[in-house]
């Protein structure tokens, strides 16, 4: 990943990030809206399926499980040993690639659906990485790109915390759902569709459980349970706004699925 001078994310942040978090339950999950998007356009099955900068590489796991032909591209050794021993407990074949995400060891048009999430908020160039996305794309093939949505209270904090140098990620930034679309349209893919997620559990219990942590010693749930008529009632506002655009712009993350035309 590139960056400015002063302030960039680096090899160096996500090495300490992932050796930090060798546990993948004590990491939030993208609560299963990249796979998804992904199966709303077909079975994975057979497919050829990539995830750059994996992470935990949950979502490529889960694929995998699915039938999917996965690899995982990453350039940290934390996170591909993460992603190894979760494999391996599991029983889930999947192939683990060390390399630069702007350039990956792979031919023109091998992947089916390419994927990320967490990742192009750290390139202040993001096309790079997103021309890279669509030259290993196959013809008919989908890019799924998960972002942070700018409109957002965790925006203000992030903003706050890099002002400082205390952001855990060094440097990174946010995209509008109309600035999203753009870029991958210039890439050379095709939007077909973006879509939102809300933050639960939200930014308030997220900043208070951290807070007690790393202050007290105290650990609460990762993700608390609630009542269930609590949990009922907010699946069934987000199914309703789910479809209305104006909503995407009150997402704590967004998504754009492109085609390779």
């Amino acid at each position: 990943m590139t960056g400015g001078p002063a302030r960039q994310s680096t090899l160096a942040h996500w090495e300490s990030y992932w050796k930090g978090h060798p546990r993948i339950e004590d990491t939030y999950s993208t609560g299963g809206r990249l796979v998804r998007e992904i199966e709303r356009d077909g079975d994975v099955g057979g497919r050829h399926v990539l995830e750059v900068g994996a992470g935990s590489g949950r979502d490529l796991l889960e694929l995998a499980q699915k039938g999917a032909i996965g690899v995982v591209l990453d350039y940290s050794p934390a996170s591909l040993e993460l992603v190894r021993r979760q494999a391996t407990e599991r029983g889930i074949p999947v192939h683990l690639v060390q390399a630069d995400a702007l350039r990956m060891p792979f031919r023109d048009g091998t992947f089916d659906v390419v994927f990320h999430q967490g990742l192009l908020e750290h390139f202040r160039d993001p096309m790079p990485l997103l021309r890279e996305n669509a030259r290993t794309l196959k013809r008919g093939g989908r890019a799924v790109v998960d972002v942070p949505q700018t409109f957002h209270l965790y925006t203000v904090m992030k903003q706050t915390l890099m002002l400082f140098d205390r952001w855990f990620a060094g440097w990174e930034t946010q995209f509008s759902p109309h600035q999203l679309e753009q870029l991958l349209a210039a890439s050379g893919l095709r939007v077909r569709r973006t879509y939102g997620e809300w933050m639960v559990p939200g930014l308030a219990y997220r900043v208070l459980r951290e807070v007690l942590k790393r202050g007290l010693r105290v650990s609460l749930p990762l993700e608390p349970r609630g009542p269930s008529w609590w949990a009922s009632g907010w699946n069934a506002l987000r199914a309703r706004l789910a479809g209305q655009r104006w909503a995407l712009y009150t997402s704590h993350v967004i998504g754009t699925v492109a085609e390779k035309t």
